[in-house]
């Protein structure tokens, strides 16, 4: 690859279409190119936000099934006109019959419950994300927001974009080696006689751009560990690197 074909290589990079030997070659230049370091943060950002609006198309037999239990399972009737005949129906019945109706209701009802708390969950999840991307892109395009380049152990190099008036930092690392399993790359924020966490770095922790987790509030730079899965409360490793952010 040229130099030229370096500078235009950003996309490319951000969505993991180099050959491994020009993902190589780019993260080398990566490390030394500030305005590519920004590009790529930008890109991947915007990648992230393009992934979430994507829509998964219904399973081609969704259409039939739901037409099919349409002709063969009966509309519940209302609640109040149901109750009374529940009432007069379940005297005439057993008390072991009835106990046994009670319990298959209750499991129903537990399925039923289960059900309704998973998809929540899972909404939940998904506003989540939405809300990340949506704050990350907020922090990489805001019109005070400011870039600075450090230098990480082994050759590695990062990037932390600091937007003020957000009181909020997004970091990028290039050059990162994959960690063996039980291992993750952990971020802090210094606050100068302590640091703070400040989230994790997924996958190999290369290439992506992720938003530091909660507010600057006064920090003076953010540092980067590896630590035991799901993280520490406290750096238990020498930082990889501790960045400054931009004044």
């Amino acid at each position: 690859m040229t130099a030229a074909d370096l500078h235009t290589a950003t996309g490319a990079y951000v969505l993991h279409a180099l050959a491994p030997a020009e993902h190589a070659e780019f993260e080398r230049h990566l490390a030394a190119c500030e305005a590519c370091a920004q590009e790529v943060a930008e890109l991947a950002a915007t990648a992230a936000r393009l992934g979430l609006a994507v829509a998964a198309p219904a399973p081609a037999l969704m259409k039939e099934q739901v037409l099919r239990r349409i002709r063969t399972v009966r509309q519940e009737p209302p609640r109040v006109a149901v109750r009374g005949r529940l009432q007069t129906w379940a005297r005439g019945l057993p008390r072991f019959a009835l106990a046994a109706c009670v319990a298959a209701a209750a499991g129903f009802g537990g399925i039923a419950l289960w059900q309704y708390e998973a998809a929540e969950d899972a909404r939940t999840q998904a506003r989540q994300v939405r809300e990340s991307a949506d704050e990350l892109a907020a922090v990489l395009t805001a019109p005070d927001a400011e870039t600075a380049v450090g230098e990480l152990t082994g050759g590695a190099r990062g990037t932390v974009v600091v937007s003020r008036a957000r009181d909020r930092a997004a970091f990028l690392a290039s050059g990162l080696p994959a960690l063996p399993d039980g291992k993750v790359y952990q971020l802090w924020f210094d606050d100068g006689d302590a640091m703070r966490p400040a989230g994790l770095l997924g996958g190999t922790g290369s290439g992506q751009a992720v938003l530091l987790d909660g507010r600057i509030d006064g920090a003076g730079g953010m540092g980067l560990t590896v630590e035991p899965a799901g993280g520490s409360p406290q750096p238990t490793t020498e930082p990889l690197g501790v960045m400054p952010f931009p004044a």
